[in-house]
């Protein structure tokens, strides 16, 4: 990838930026591994409330629409919710959100194994999308604080989107053997225990926490409207167009070659190979200035995109989608990196939630565009939408490479 082409320093016990460098960091491990459980939840919530709505309901629909404003108020709220947490403490604050979010799902579960009505679980799904525990924008800040100025934290944001990668690997397929070996709402159950034991973990965890914004500082928030900081969540949302499409596309595709199967293994790859890239990117400490690697990654993200329009076979498929696996976990780090470096740190849980929201309304989008066009072409055509949603982030990379 042209962002792991920079020179970079030799190894020595100063300069040195490994995985073991950042975690001897004092609390480190604690509070790291104390959200490991939290963000495998996450990551199961919105295809363990798929499970458990479709599992009494018998439609899909139902499941979509649910799930559907469980996203959306997620991506609406969580910023407003970091904005309390910024404001009064993570220790404060995430106690109160963690029982909200269990009392939400616990009514929802309730509503959906009684038979309420479509619309009173649609709202209680809003409830739990809204009150939902921001947990990577909580530890994001917590690396922050602690590596501030230091060339670590670059190594700490990787570690961070690598432990994010894992999970959303590992909670999908735990929904789907809990929920199908027992009842539907296995999954929501699992989910909401995971995050609450690993949330609670993280909560009494009070000296990695970032200090409370002090009162006198409501202004400061002014500082996201800064522009480097909104092409920064402009990019995030362009990769989110990129995922959307690509959910769509990969299943259409396998779908028309009549191997449905292998949609799951083959939109993996593209998440497995992005593991490898940014366990790889996150060890080393790279000369090249953050902002010309985060342009360099769009750009190879945008040219992976090509070889996806002419494949036409499984096997050219899993080279294909590979590709743009080795741009992903390096975007995220930037990403972070370069959020860090943007914002006040009295809002900076606030920046990296904007950051999520931006990303799960590309996803949002992108699906839905990407379907209307596969419906009326092919996959090949929804490969497309992906190639335009990297162009669109490209534009926006060099945006804020312009503002440094």
């Amino acid at each position: 990838m042209p962002a792991l082409t920079g020179r970079i320093d030799a190894p020595n016990k100063r300069h040195s930026t490994t995985y073991a460098e950042v975690l001897r960091t004092p609390g480190a491990w604690k509070f790291y591994l104390a959200a490991a459980p939290a963000r495998i939840g996450i990551a199961m919530t919105g295809l363990g409330i798929v499970w458990l709505v479709h599992g009494s309901t018998g439609s899909y629909a139902a499941a979509g629409s649910v799930t559907g404003g469980f996203a959306v108020a997620e991506a609406v709220a969580g910023p407003q919710v970091a904005r309390l947490i910024d404001r009064f403490g993570q220790t404060r604050m995430l106690p109160v959100t963690l029982l909200a979010h269990a009392a939400a799902v616990a009514v929802l579960i309730g509503l959906t194994v009684t038979g309420a009505p479509l619309a009173a679980l649609i709202v209680t799904g809003v409830l739990a999308g809204g009150s939902l525990p921001q947990i990577g924008a909580q530890t994001a800040a917590r690396w922050s604080h602690a590596l501030r100025d230091s060339p670590l934290l670059s190594s700490a944001f990787a570690l961070e989107a690598l432990s994010v990668g894992i999970a959303f690997m590992v909670g999908p397929g735990l929904v789907g053997i809990v929920s199908s070996s027992s009842t539907p709402a296995a999954g929501s159950i699992l989910a909401t225990g995971l995050l609450l034991a690993g949330g609670f973990l993280l909560s009494v965890q009070r000296d990695t926490a970032p200090p409370p914004r002090a009162p006198g500082l409501h202004m400061s928030s002014k500082r996201l409207l800064h522009r480097r900081f909104v092409g920064l969540v402009g990019t995030n949302i362009g990769v989110g167009l990129f995922f959307g499409s690509m959910q769509v596309s990969v299943t259409a595709f396998a779908v028309a070659r009549g191997t449905p199967g292998l949609a799951g293994p083959l939109y993996s790859i593209t998440s497995l190979v992005s593991l490898f890239a940014g366990l790889v990117y996150g060890a080393r400490r790279w000369r090249t200035a953050p902002e010309t690697q985060f342009v360099l990654a769009f750009i190879w993200l945008t040219i992976s995109c090509l070889p996806l329009i002419a494949v036409h076979t499984p096997l050219t498929a899993a080279v294909a989608l590979a590709l743009p696996g080795l741009a992903i976990a390096p975007f995220q780090t930037l990403s972070a990196v370069l959020t860090e470096s943007a914002v006040d740190s009295a809002v900076l849980t606030q920046a990296f939630t904007w950051l999520n929201s931006g990303g799960a309304a590309g996803i949002a989008l992108g699906s839905a565009f990407a379907g209307w066009v596969v419906d009326g072409h092919s996959a090949q055509y929804g490969f497309g939408v992906a190639l335009a949603a990297a162009l669109t982030a490209t534009a926006m990379a060099v945006a804020v490479k312009a503002q440094r």
